[in-house]
């Protein structure tokens, strides 16, 4: 090989290897601007496949850090929704936190689902979920629902809360939507799809 050959091939090689360095070197600092796995994790939309979930059951997943519970209401339990219904504080949602979507007896796009955040709207804490009818802890009114055992608080099947207790709202209604008859996405609204 010549020496004019060889300072060419050397050129070409040291092209090629800088520009392939120079591809790993950005790699880093290009993908840094992609949002991380736990900021996408804390605003990205999730799906939840609600095929499985048997009626008078409970599913819970966590949206944004905090829980959202997917109920699926029996039969039974929708024909108990408006029983309490004097006992309520907002028994029509004019003062809670849900997507217009949202504002029925239900609280929800399809009567047997509820999906609600499940987060008491006094302190913050855990309700539990208390399908029973007229367990003994709770008395013999009682048509099932959610009870917050800190302070006391209770919501009926469709989250809405009792008068006399002292969370001053409904539980809170995450923004959803159906993208068919089995997938729940959480974190988008139909309105929002549609616009």
């Amino acid at each position: 090989m010549s020496k004019l050959g060889r300072r060419k091939f050397l050129s070409i090689a040291t092209s090629v290897t800088g520009a392939v360095g120079g591809i790993f070197a950005l790699t880093p600092f290009i993908s840094s601007f992609q949002p991380s796995k736990r900021a996408k994790a804390l605003g990205a939309a999730i799906k939840i496949n609600i095929e499985k979930i048997e009626p008078g059951s409970i599913v819970k997943v966590i949206w944004k850090g905090m829980p959202v519970w997917i109920l699926h209401r029996s039969e039974k339990m929708l024909d108990k929704i408006d029983s309490s219904i004097d006992e309520l504080r907002d028994p029509n949602s004019e003062l809670s936190v849900q997507p217009n979507f949202a504002k029925n007896t239900f609280r929800s796009i399809k009567p047997e689902y509820l999906v609600v955040e499940g987060v008491c709207t006094h302190l913050g804490c855990a309700p539990i979920e208390k399908f029973a009818i007229a367990p003994a802890d709770m008395g013999p009114d009682w048509k099932g629902g959610f009870f917050c055992p800190c302070h006391g608080s209770k919501f009926d099947l469709s989250g809405r809360v009792f008068a006399g207790v002292p969370a001053p709202s409904n539980l809170r209604i995450p923004p959803h939507r159906y993208e068919n008859e089995t997938t729940l996405i959480i974190g988008e609204n139909e309105e929002e799809e549609n616009a």
